[in-house]
């Protein structure tokens, strides 16, 4: 990855890391406790995020993990970012937090919207009778990059602040819109020059106010902006600076001519 602002390479930033994670892996070990003899039970599931960076997950009420939180909602989720070579240097984040059923229809609907944009696949059972959608509450995070890098996070830290952005949260399904109609050579380029993924038909899955997620068919990626969006004017605003910060990383990749 390359600095958005001056296409550098970046200090290392295990917060900024942590984000990353939080935002871009699509799946990750979900541990809750068995009642009664209270033993740690992990499971795989699916995650997305809310606006705030909560994770959204979509549970059945058969699974096992779903009757642990409806006993205790104390849970934690294990993101990684998987690669070649040794697992442990592979980076991770662990969060900390208590799960809850999101069932009003405002909120059910708001989370669905996020889930599915990055889980479309779902949308053959999220409306399932059995399923409901819950909302962590984050309330710490541990992450490990690797050898010597390492960092613990309270909520707050890892969480996008939303104060002030009402109006850029309200329009992301028409921001999403207009970048993947009038800007999708430019996600391409945000893909691969900034956060170093293989080219391919990149589109924006969501935006907040800390930067803007991409899919492409199994593949994620996070596009972190160089300052907080708060309105669509600003969103616009990024963007020359995200084309400009894409072509200098282009640029420093490219063999001599």
């Amino acid at each position: 990855m390359t600095d958005a602002t001056t296409g550098d390479p970046p200090v290392y930033d295990a917060l900024a890391q942590a984000k990353e994670l939080l935002r871009s892996v699509r799946a990750g070990a979900l541990a809750t406790l068995v009642p009664a003899n209270a033993f740690p039970f992990a499971s795989l599931v699916n995650v997305a995020t809310a606006p705030d960076g909560s994770p959204i997950l979509l549970l059945s009420r058969l699974a096992a993990h779903t009757r642990h939180l409806a006993s205790d909602p104390r849970l934690s989720l294990l993101l990684v970012q998987t690669g070649t070579g040794d697992p442990l240097a592979d980076p991770r984040v662990t969060v900390l937090g208590t799960g809850e059923c999101v069932i009003d229809p405002d909120g059910r609907a708001a989370l669905k919207k996020r889930f599915l944009a990055k889980h479309p696949q779902s949308a053959l059972y999220a409306d399932f009778g059995d399923f409901a959608f819950w909302r962590v509450a984050m309330e710490q995070a541990h992450f490990n990059g690797g050898f010597a890098r390492a960092g613990h996070f309270k909520a707050e830290s890892l969480a996008t602040s939303l104060d002030g952005a009402e109006a850029l949260v309200a329009a992301e399904a028409q921001a999403v819109s207009e970048l993947n109609v009038h800007h999708q050579s430019a996600l391409a380029r945000f893909a691969t020059a900034i956060a170093g993924k293989p080219d391919g038909p990149w589109q924006a899955t969501g935006i907040d106010p800390e930067g803007i997620d991409l899919g492409c068919g199994d593949r994620t990626a996070r596009i972190a902006f160089p300052r907080p969006a708060r309105r669509l004017d600003d969103l616009r605003e990024i963007l020359p600076e995200l084309v400009e910060a894409a072509r200098r990383a282009a640029s420093s990749l490219a063999p001599d001519a």
